[in-house]
């Protein structure tokens, strides 16, 4: 995309902090944890996980649309921050249950995931207006 564009910036970011959670899961929280509460942490990292790679396409898309001289579809911007909304809804609501016990965030999980959603059918619009 644009020389502004966050998303190659918050993909390596975000990918960085998956590595740590995870390494963190595996060895400090593992013995603390009961197995439904560790399979909900690691739904969490699993799904930051490849929403880190679903930010690095959105990135390849744009710079690929600039290669040919066009501005990048208005969709691979909505992509991106829908993918961003839905990690912080989806991952935040699972992370924030295991870490303070409260259910009550699972309310916000859902709307994780119809984000998540949305950037990929807006990343699917994206690279259609591209081919």
């Amino acid at each position: 995309m644009t020389k502004s564009s966050p998303f190659l910036f918050l993909a390596a970011i975000l990918g960085a902090l998956a590595v740590v959670l995870g390494a963190f899961g595996a060895h400090a929280l593992k013995d603390r944890m009961t197995p439904y509460e560790l399979g909900i942490y690691e739904t969490a990292v699993r799904y930051l996980f490849y929403h880190v790679f679903a930010l690095v396409s959105v990135y390849v898309l744009g710079a690929l649309a600039q290669s040919r001289g066009a501005p990048p579809p208005k969709a691979l911007r909505t992509s991106g921050w829908a993918f961003v909304i839905g990690i912080a809804l989806f991952c935040g609501s699972l992370m924030a249950i295991v870490a303070t016990g409260t259910r009550q965030f699972g309310l916000m999980t859902p709307f994780g995931g119809v984000a998540f959603i949305v950037g990929w059918l807006t990343l699917a619009r994206a690279a259609w207006v591209l081919r």
